[in-house]
């Protein structure tokens, strides 16, 4: 028996608006050249749909033309440190603060620019904005004389680079760190027109306080009836159940918990409907898991030493309960050293290297809602409850199932896949970020 046509091409355009709503959550800015070119053109397909639904239930606008499609997403909470920009390299080191003033900088210039720039006239433009006296009561200096300093400079370009602002045209940023050389870029007008997420221009913002500043740039307009307010606390979920891997109730409003308590039936099979992801409810809070496992940044279990460290201490700090410092996981690092050494990579055996090991590990796990920081240390939140191990359901036929207590079963560590081989002379492209 063949299914009817009708079928078939309604379940391809679901098919087509999931994919192209996915790809928008990873990358809300996509050029319509370039790795995602295939996705774009069904964002650009399903345009309209798509923009009904993140307006209605998200509060976010769509903006697609020929050239890019701009998904201006604001983050559910701005208190959440854990996902910064990262350099467009192996590395994948987050921008400090001076590296965000630099990209700020180095926009203001673009948007004065012409249609192409050198990156030495770049840096120019940017040591003169610096000289602002506000950004030097601030501390905020730059020259481009330090190496370091070109260093922070090339890493704002090639994330410009990696968004389709800029598009290389001759020469290589390495040239001008070193001082050997300069690099002459194309502009794309509207992309960095569209590069900012913000409800408000920037410079209309009164408030002095940093905190307070960001706020008020993402400040919703004034909510004066009960239908508003109940539309904002609807986006306001949403955007937490997209963006974070857990929302506990306890992090939510009075207000805002009993109206997920009614409706969240509705919100999650609205964000299911449109993206593919799935519920998990528990007495904690709820987590919206993705089968397919590609709409998250920070992965967990994860390949490598680091991966294997991680999942290590995500076990104990689910047998260990209450708060944990930091000097107790490093001790308990060492520990692990001693029993799973093998596993590791050299660096990681070496004396002193408990520390980076354990941030390294906790800010992953903070960044998954899976512990929180204090100034002691950490305290494992519900969701780690996952990663513990405890007792083995023992059941034979006829017999009622029993408990066997057994010790805890320290976790293999991940298979490290083998490096694969380079392609015989291979285009150069920039590494994901």
């Amino acid at each position: 028996m063949t299914t009817p046509l009708g079928e078939v091409l309604d379940g391809r355009r679901t098919a087509e608006v999931h994919k192209a709503a996915r790809t928008l959550l990873k990358e809300p800015l996509l050029l319509a050249q370039g790795p995602h070119a295939d996705e774009f053109r069904l964002v650009r397909q399903h345009a309209t749909e798509l923009r009904d639904w993140f307006d209605r239930n998200t509060g976010w606008s769509l903006r697609v033309d020929p050239e890019a499609a701009r998904l201006a997403r604001t983050p559910g909470t701005l208190a959440d440190p854990t996902h910064p920009a990262r350099e467009a390299s192996r590395g994948r080191a987050a921008f400090t603060r001076r590296r965000y003033v630099l990209l700020c900088l180095a926009l203001a210039a673009l948007e004065r620019g012409e249609a192409q720039i050198a990156l030495g006239r770049l840096a120019e433009q940017v040591v003169l904005d610096a000289a602002d006296p506000h950004l030097a009561a601030a501390g905020v200096e730059f020259t481009m004389e330090r190496r370091d300093e070109r260093l922070d400079l090339a890493a704002v370009v090639r994330l410009l680079l990696r968004h389709g602002v800029l598009r290389r045209v001759a020469g290589e940023e390495e040239a001008y760190v070193s001082g050997s050389g300069d690099v002459l870029y194309d502009v794309r007008r509207r992309v960095l027109a569209g590069l900012l997420a913000a409800r408000r221009g920037p410079s209309t913002i009164t408030a002095e306080d940093f905190e307070d500043r960001l706020a008020e740039l993402t400040a919703e307009s004034a909510l004066d009836s009960d239908e508003l307010r109940f539309r904002a606390i609807r986006q306001r979920l949403t955007r937490r159940l997209l963006d974070d891997p857990v929302l506990y109730y306890e992090e939510l409003t009075d207000e805002e918990l009993a109206y997920l308590t009614r409706q969240r039936a509705f919100l999650t099979a609205r964000i299911t409907e449109l993206t593919g992801l799935v519920p998990e409810v528990r007495a904690e809070g709820i987590a919206m898991v993705d089968p397919h496992d590609d709409l998250t940044d920070v992965r967990m279990p994860e390949q490598g030493t680091h991966g294997h460290i991680t999942l290590l201490l995500a076990e104990r700090l689910a047998a260990m309960g209450g708060e944990v410092s930091r000097a107790d996981l490093e001790r308990t690092v060492r520990e692990l050293a001693a029993e799973h050494g093998a596993f590791w990579s050299k660096s990681a055996k070496q004396p002193g290297a408990e520390a980076e090991l354990v941030g390294r590990a906790l800010e992953r796990l903070t960044a998954l809602g899976l512990v929180a920081a204090t100034p002691k240390g950490v305290v494992p939140l519900p969701a780690l409850a996952r990663y513990a191990v405890g007792e083995t359901v023992v059941t034979e036929p006829g017999r009622a199932s029993s408990r066997t207590p057994r010790p805890p079963r320290t976790p293999r560590p991940p298979r490290t896949p083998r490096a694969p081989r380079t392609p015989r002379a291979p285009e150069r492209k920039a590494p994901p970020s």
